[in-house]
């Protein structure tokens, strides 16, 4: 069976396709407006990557950002579910998933069988999320990848005590006034959003294995600060953007 998964992330569009278990084509597109049109962009640009049409799909999985809204997909997925069915299809032993985009943090539990226990979502505020690594990085006047590097020099632990990224970022200005490093303002950039990640982790409950999947979990920052946060080690696939995606294209093939 060949099926489509769509994510609509808020910064990005991943398209994943499954021919019998196997991911045989992946596209990924900046978002915009035209959210159906980039969606249908997405999906034949995965398509042809796998050598297909879309007339051998049997059926097109979409989650994310407004995924109710796109007509040609049958099967809906929240993000959440589809994060787990990813997650432990990839690595069967993930008992915690933390999903960190552009705009919103997930902490998922999930059930051996890849059934969610409990979640939460950081929704309301960008300080657990990439857009505000991306702010900070712009403050100091460095590029977010090395913005993130930058994080692992620090040997100093500087708490940033703001819940609201528009506080945090005036108390990150306040750090650069009073000359602080900007490795060390990185790393507290990244204990933050770490904090903050794990508060909610262990709000639903921590278990062994973690796996981080989104964007951000490219960042090496991040992951180094959430492993201290946690204490254990955190697992990160080979393409954590597309692991919403991947969720998605196995609902549709149920």
């Amino acid at each position: 069976m060949i099926t489509a998964g769509i994510d609509m992330g808020s910064a990005t569009i991943k398209a994943v396709i499954l021919n019998d278990g196997k991911i045989v084509g992946r596209s990924m597109i900046e978002t915009g407006k035209e959210k159906e049109e980039l969606a249908q962009q997405a999906l034949d640009e995965a398509l042809e990557k796998a050598k297909l049409s879309k007339g051998d799909v049997e059926h097109i999985g979409v989650t994310g950002v407004g995924y109710k809204r796109i007509p040609f997909a049958d099967k809906q997925t929240t993000i959440v579910g589809a994060d787990a069915k990813g997650a432990l299809w990839l690595y069967p032993s993930v008992r915690t998933v933390v999903d960190v985009g552009a705009e919103e943090g997930r902490a998922i539990k999930c059930a051996p069988d890849g059934k969610v226990v409990d979640f939460m979502i950081n929704e309301k505020c960008a300080a657990g999320a990439g857009t505000f690594t991306e702010a900070m990085s712009r403050a100091i006047e460095v590029n977010l990848e090395e913005f993130a590097k930058l994080s692992l020099e620090s040997t100093k632990s500087i708490p940033l005590n703001a819940q609201c990224a528009v506080f945090a970022e005036s108390e990150v200005v306040g750090l650069i006034h009073a000359k602080t490093s900007k490795a060390d303002i990185s790393r507290a950039v990244h204990d933050a959003i770490a904090a903050r990640l794990a508060s909610m982790t262990r709000t639903v409950g921590l278990e062994k294995d973690v796996l981080l999947i989104g964007g951000v979990a490219r960042n090496v920052g991040l992951v180094d600060s959430l492993t201290r946060d946690f204490g254990t080690e955190v697992t990160i696939p080979e393409d954590p953007e597309f692991v919403g995606a991947l969720g998605a294209a196995l609902v549709a093939a149920e």
